[in-house]
């Protein structure tokens, strides 16, 4: 069991890092609340899984992979804002997950679970968060462009509607890596909080991203210390994300001094 705690609190680490840097960029492309919702496209993945009693990670992969391309294809041909497009899916996938998921299975699906990861699911999980880190370094100065300006990024020759399903690919596989740990519903939260709570207190672009991502490795160490020591719920979702939240009032009062 520690070793299994051990190797989810290093997965869980390293994705605080990745979902830090997505969460700069969501922001700054002005769809971070869009990451919210992106996290429950898995839940009829997660159910139709658990009826057919294969890994709910495989099934959350295959619809939120699926529904992220649906939002990318609906919101290129009809034009509709990233946030509509998602918003359409994300009523959709709720409905058919809360239709499918057994009532056992539920707690579980929404919030999370420490007691299960093998070294295939480690590894694995550590390699899409590493490829998430470096795709994300990798075009950071396209997506920068794009955010500025997307006629002036085009210009360049950088096709921003592929761009933009890249960005999403990206950030639904960060989704992904911390459904283990986070669950359907708190997934998305060291994507939004951390990125939220450097803006209150960053002026400059390279601050912005340090300070995310100290804000989010912190918020990972300091729930699960919290959780094994003191709350002892199933998952440390919560108290990652309730220590986020702590972050995030605390930099409001900073600023406002």
């Amino acid at each position: 069991m520690l070793r299994v705690q051990g190797l989810l609190l290093v997965l869980a680490m390293f994705f605080s890092l990745a979902a830090a840097l997505v969460g700069c960029l969501a922001l700054m492309k002005r769809m971070l609340l869009a990451s919210d919702v992106i996290s429950h496209l898995a839940l009829p993945g997660i159910g139709i899984a658990l009826l057919l009693k294969r890994s709910p990670i495989v099934g959350g992969a295959a619809t939120l992979f699926l529904g992220t391309f649906l939002v990318w294809r609906l919101q290129k041909k009809t034009g509709l804002a990233t946030e509509s497009a998602v918003g359409v899916i994300f009523a959709t996938a709720l409905a058919i997950g809360a239709a499918v998921i057994p009532n056992e299975d539920l707690a579980e699906s929404l919030f999370g679970e420490l007691g299960k990861l093998s070294l295939v699911g480690f590894l694995s999980g550590m390699a899409a968060v590493v490829f998430v880190i470096v795709s994300i370094l990798l075009l950071r100065d396209q997506l920068s462009l794009s955010i500025l300006s997307p006629d002036l990024a085009a210009a360049t020759g950088v096709n921003v509607s592929r761009l933009d399903l890249r960005f999403l690919l990206l950030f639904s596989l960060t989704v992904l890596v911390g459904l283990r740990f986070m669950g359907a519903l708190l997934a998305s939260s060291l994507i939004i909080m951390p990125a939220a709570t450097a803006r209150q207190l960053a002026d400059k672009l390279t601050n912005f991203v340090l300070v995310a991502g100290a804000a989010s490795l912190l918020s990972v160490i300091a729930g699960f210390l919290l959780n094994a020591f003191l709350f002892k719920f199933s998952t440390a979702g919560p108290t990652i994300t309730m220590f986020s939240a702590l972050l995030f009032g605390a930099s409001l009062l900073v600023k406002t001094k």
